[in-house]
C-alpha cells in the first residue's frame, strides 16, 4: 500500500510539473508574440495562435533554435549603383540626371558614387574640402528621383552672411541634409536589433537595440552624427525615394536611396572613411564604405578613387590601395546585442559591392589602342585591360566578379565631346591618356545577379559614366514553415507570407 501510495504521489508531483512547465512555456510565447505585435511586427495571414499550437511538443526545441523557428523567405531587391568621375566640374540645377538614374525602371535602391565633384587642388586637399558641389548633386538626384523640391532648391539658394558684400553663403550640403530632414521627420537609430524579451527566444537574430556611444574620427554612425538623416516616414505622397545616408572625403561623394516604404528595415547604418592619397593619408585618394542591414541581410558599398598613372607599375600601386582598403577599413561596433553578427570588415558582409574609379588602364602603346578604338574591337583592347590581368593573375579582387564589358573605354574624353582625342590639337606626351575602362562595379558574395552592365553618354566630363543593375537577395526572416519566394518589386511582410510561387528549384 505504501508503495502503491509512493507511486501515486509521485505521478501527481510530476503531473503538476510538467503543467508548470507547459504554463511558464504558453506564457513565454505568449510574450514573445504579443511583443512582436506591439513593435510592428506583421503576423502570418491565417495563423492561429492556439493553446493547441503552443502546446506542440517541437515549440521547446524551436525557442532554443530560432533558425527552426522562423521563416527564411529570400527576397529579390532591385539594386542600382553607379559611378561617375565628374572631374572637377559643378552641375547646374538645369542637369537632368533621369536617364543616368534610369528611374523608369524604378529600383528599390540607389547606390550612388561620385569622384572629383571638386578639384583636386591643395585647398581643397589640405585646407578645407568645398561641400556646395555635393549639395547641389544631393539636390539634383532628389530632384530626378522625387521631382522639383521647392524645400530642396531653398537649401541650394545663396544669401547675404557675414562679412559683407565680397562673401555669400554657399549651398550646404548640411542644410540640404537638414533640409531632408524637416521634411522627412524622425530617423531611425543606428541600430535595430530584437527587444531583450525576443532576444531570449532568438539568440543569433540581431534588429532592435539602444543607440551606440561609439565615437570615432574616420568611421561614423548616423545616430551618431545629426548631419546623415536617414528619413523612416515622409510628409507627402509625392517621395518616392528617401535619403539613407550621404558622404563627402574631399572629391569622393556617396549617397544612398531607398523607396521610402522600406527605410524601415534599414538599420547598423555605418559609414568609414580610408585615404589613400598623398603619402597614403590624405583624401584626395581612397574610398569611402558604408555597411547597413536590410532584414536580416548585411550590405557594403564602398566607392573608391585609386591611384592615377598609366607608367608601367601603376597598376602595383592600385592594388596596394585596394588591399590597404580592406586591411584598414573597419566599421564601429554600435550594436549590443551580445549575440550581433554585425561584420566589422568589408569582406566579411553578405552582400557587397564595390564601384568607382579604379584607374586600371590599357597595357597598350598609344597609337595601338588607338587603332583598336577606332575599330571598336573592344574584346582585343580588352585583353589588355590591367583590371582584368591583374584579377587573373590573382594580385587584387580575388573570388570578386565583374560584368562582361560591351560598351566602349569610359576614359578619356575631351569635354563636352564624343572623341577621345582632339584633332588637330598636339598634346604632350605627358598629358596625353590612353583610351582605358577606368570606371568599373565589381561584387563580391553570394546572392548578387547583375541584369546590366552599361556607360551612360553624358558629356559633363573627361569620364562616361557607368551603371548597374543587380537583383539581390535578402533574407527575411518570418514564422512558419520554411520557403523561398522572389519578386521583382520588394514586398512587405504579410504580402510575402501569403506568397506561394518559388524563384528556386
Amino acid at each position: 500500500m505504501d508503495n502503491e501510495f509512493e507511486d501515486r504521489q509521485e505521478e501527481t508531483v510530476s503531473d503538476i510539473i510538467r503543467s508548470n512547465q507547459q504554463r511558464k512555456k504558453q506564457s513565454f510565447l505568449w510574450k514573445v508574440l504579443a511583443m512582436r505585435e506591439r513593435n510592428g511586427r506583421t503576423m502570418e495571414r491565417g495563423s492561429s495562435y492556439s493553446l493547441d499550437a503552443l502546446s506542440d511538443p517541437s515549440i521547446e526545441n524551436r525557442v532554443s533554435e530560432p533558425s527552426m523557428s522562423s521563416t527564411e523567405a529570400v527576397q529579390n531587391l532591385r539594386v542600382f549603383a553607379a559611378t561617375w568621375n565628374v572631374g572637377g566640374q559643378c552641375p547646374t540645377m538645369n542637369l537632368d540626371l533621369s536617364d543616368f538614374l534610369q528611374v523608369r525602371n524604378e529600383p528599390d535602391m540607389y547606390v550612388l558614387g561620385f569622384q572629383e565633384i571638386v578639384p583636386l587642388n591643395a585647398g581643397n586637399v589640405l585646407v578645407l574640402e568645398d561641400n556646395e558641389p555635393a549639395a547641389k548633386w544631393l539636390a539634383l538626384i532628389n530632384q530626378s528621383l522625387n521631382g522639383p523640391s521647392d524645400l530642396a532648391l531653398n537649401g541650394l539658394k545663396q544669401t547675404a552672411s557675414f562679412g559683407g558684400p565680397l562673401f555669400f553663403q554657399k549651398p550646404s550640403l548640411k542644410k540640404i541634409k537638414k533640409t531632408f530632414k524637416k521634411i522627412n521627420g524622425k530617423r531611425l537609430k543606428s541600430c535595430n536589433c530584437v527587444l531583450e524579451m525576443e532576444r531570449k527566444a532568438a539568440k543569433d537574430f540581431c534588429f532592435r537595440c539602444q543607440e551606440s556611444n561609439f565615437n570615432s574620427d574616420d568611421s561614423s554612425t548616423e545616430e551618431e552624427d545629426e548631419n546623415f538623416p536617414i528619413p523612416v516616414a515622409l510628409a507627402t505622397s509625392q517621395m518616392k525615394y528617401s535619403l539613407v545616408t550621404c558622404k563627402q572625403m574631399v572629391g569622393i561623394f556617396v549617397s544612398v536611396w531607398m523607396k521610402r516604404e522600406l527605410v524601415q528595415y534599414v538599420g547598423h547604418l555605418r559609414v568609414c572613411c580610408t585615404s589613400r592619397g598623398i603619402m597614403g593619408c590624405l583624401g584626395n585618394k581612397g574610398c569611402i564604405s558604408v555597411s547597413m542591414s536590410f532584414y536580416q541581410t548585411s550590405f557594403c558599398f564602398i566607392c573608391s578613387h585609386l591611384a592615377s598613372g598609366e607608367k608601367e607599375g601603376d597598376e602595383l600601386r592600385r592594388n596596394l590601395d585596394v588591399i590597404e582598403i580592406l586591411k584598414n577599413t573597419q566599421f564601429p561596433r554600435i550594436c549590443k546585442t551580445p549575440h550581433s553578427r554585425m561584420p566589422d570588415r568589408i569582406l566579411d558582409h553578405d552582400r557587397i559591392i564595390w564601384f568607382g574609379d579604379l584607374n586600371y588602364r590599357i597595357s597598350l602603346s598609344h597609337d595601338d589602342a588607338k587603332r583598336l578604338v577606332e575599330r571598336k574591337d573592344w574584346p582585343a583592347l580588352f585583353n589588355k585591360d590591367q583590371l582584368k590581368m591583374e584579377r587573373e593573375a590573382g594580385r587584387v579582387f580575388k573570388g570578386w566578379k565583374e560584368g562582361k564589358i560591351y560598351f566602349a573605354p569610359t576614359y578619356k574624353y575631351a569635354f563636352n565631346s564624343d572623341t577621345y582625342y582632339v584633332e588637330g590639337v598636339k598634346v604632350s606626351k605627358n598629358k596625353r591618356r590612353t583610351p582605358a575602362w577606368c570606371d568599373r562595379i565589381l561584387w563580391h558574395g553570394r546572392g548578387i545577379h547583375q541584369l546590366s552592365y552599361v556607360r551612360k553618354e553624358f558629356k559633363f566630363s573627361d569620364h562616361r559614366p557607368v551603371c548597374s543593375m543587380f537583383n539581390v537577395e535578402v533574407e527575411v526572416m518570418l514564422r512558419g514553415q520554411k520557403k523561398k519566394v522572389s519578386t521583382y518589386n520588394f514586398q512587405n511582410i504579410d504580402d510575402l507570407v501569403s506568397t506561394r510561387s518559388s524563384y528556386y528549384s
